[in-house]
């Protein structure tokens, strides 16, 4: 390889090293470009939505655990 390709390949790792260290992590936020509120950790891509979303789920996140409750057995689960 020449120097360029190694030197990309360096690059690729470590960023590939970053963002492992990131995932073991957990759940990190971020602001958004436009201003919302990021959730990074759950899936491949962030949940986003703007702070009145958030509150407004927030809000019924008793609801919503009940009804991950009520609904267990028709739910799958990610490993």
């Amino acid at each position: 390889m020449d120097d360029g390709k190694d030197t990309e390949l360096a690059r690729l790792r470590a960023e590939n090293e970053r963002l492992k260290r990131a995932q073991a992590r957990g759940v990190t936020l971020k602001v958004s470009e436009k201003g919302g509120v990021s959730v990074y950790g759950l899936g491949r891509f962030p949940v986003t939505l703007y702070k009145e979303q958030w509150a407004k789920l927030l809000d019924v996140a008793d609801d919503i655990r009940g009804f991950i409750r009520d609904h267990e057995d028709e739910l799958k689960s990610k490993e």
